[in-house]
């Protein structure tokens, strides 16, 4: 499948990088192929193809949302996303590790305001970048990590679904777009415990059912 990527940081090249090695072709969207991440991620995988961000929608299958949240309305006034899986991993930060639309409203619902004809899923979100370099938690079986997501539209939930399998992840779809709040939240909730607390990056939520 062709991933295309608008933002290439952290979270974007882990994620990138890891679909990469299970068979996906990475397009890194950007209209600075000089930026210094650009640069950084094409050093660190030479398999990635660096064009600007409509022809790299144009050429893709699923894109990926994983810029700052500030800068989100910017980028996407300047694209055509119609008919697309837009792949949200973005989190609107606010002081103090407070959410950063003050816990009313989604980004992933403003998102979809931004892009309505986009079929937006959030996911990859509620972790740090250092699991989605590797998601791999040995020692407990056949359970897996648990991945939340959240989107309205059901077919491209499963293409994302598949992506998250391929990637070591155990897919929960906790419904519609608006229960974006609650992952955005525990988003928060992780970095709290794995950057303040001092816990490390090294944990996972996990999906028990009876």
């Amino acid at each position: 499948m062709k991933i295309a990527f608008i933002g290439i940081g952290k979270v974007g090249f882990a994620l990138a990088n890891s679909l990469q090695k299970v068979g996906h072709q990475i397009i890194v969207a950007s209209d600075d192929q000089d930026s210094e991440s650009v640069k950084n991620a094409m050093n660190k995988n030479s398999q990635f193809l660096g064009i600007p961000p409509q022809p790299a929608i144009e050429k893709s299958e699923i894109v990926f949302l994983a810029t700052p949240y500030m800068v989100n309305e910017s980028v996407l006034s300047k694209v055509n996303l119609d008919n697309k899986i837009l792949v949200d991993c973005t989190n609107p930060i606010g002081p103090n590790l407070t959410h950063g639309l003050k816990g009313v409203k989604s980004g992933s619902e403003i998102t979809q305001e931004l892009v309505p004809n986009a079929k937006v899923i959030k996911a990859f979100t509620i972790y740090g970048f250092e699991n989605f370099q590797n998601s791999l938690y040995p020692g407990y079986g056949d359970i897996k990590p648990a991945m939340l997501i959240a989107g309205n539209d059901s077919n491209a939930k499963s293409v994302v679904n598949k992506l998250c399998i391929q990637l070591g992840w155990d897919p929960v779809d906790t419904g519609g777009i608006e229960n974006s709040l609650h992952l955005e939240h525990m988003t928060l909730l992780w970095i709290k415990m794995a950057r303040i607390q001092g816990k490390g990056a090294d944990f996972v939520w996990s999906m028990l059912q009876r």
